[in-house]
């Protein structure tokens, strides 16, 4: 395997057959050695969602990205077709149309999506110090523009749990530390 040209791409399957395709790819890279040689690992980013059914609290696995698989490859001419061919595959994300390229995506984009961050993003992040108590400004997201009270400082995972007024009612937010300023 050429080590140094691995790069991330987004492979487009049908939805719902995302596991489908990252079995198929994870005992083609046992059985294959073309795949091997080409193809190092493949994800599928999940997120654990908290749902109430009959006053019971269950936690499920959902797919972050319905129908798109990340694929770590050497994307040549030999490797684009094992991978396009694959039963559920529609093809990669960015394709060049009549070519066999595709765009690959960034290493902290998948970081992201995973839940890595790189050294320098978690520097960016935790630029200013935050306290309990103290007033912030939401910046970012659905509450943009709402002001609110730090509740809670989650430092490890670079979060606020904060408390914003709606409509006179006192409601809790967890927030990204990019998500908010301070007053």
């Amino acid at each position: 395997m050429i080590e140094n040209n691995l790069k991330w791409y987004v492979v487009r399957a049908i939805s719902g057959k995302e596991h489908k395709v990252k079995e198929y790819i994870e005992s083609a890279l046992v059985t294959s050695s073309l795949f091997r040689e080409y193809v190092s690992q493949v994800l599928i980013p999940t997120e654990k969602v908290v749902t109430l059914k009959n006053g019971k609290r269950t936690i499920k696995e959902r797919n972050m990205l319905p129908g798109y698989v990340l694929v770590e490859c050497n994307l040549t001419d030999e490797c684009y077709p094992l991978i396009r061919n694959i039963p559920n595959v529609l093809g990669f994300l960015s394709e060049i149309k009549g070519s066999n390229k595709a765009a690959p995506v960034s290493q902290a984009e998948i970081n992201r999506l995973i839940g890595n961050r790189d050294e320098e993003e978690l520097d960016t992040l935790t630029d200013e110090l935050y306290l309990v108590g103290e007033k912030i400004k939401v910046t970012d997201g659905p509450f943009n523009g709402f002001n609110g009270v730090i509740s809670e400082v989650l430092q490890d995972k670079h979060k606020l749990k904060v408390v914003v007024t709606i409509f006179d009612r006192q409601t809790p937010l967890e927030l990204g530390f990019n998500q908010v300023a301070k007053e």
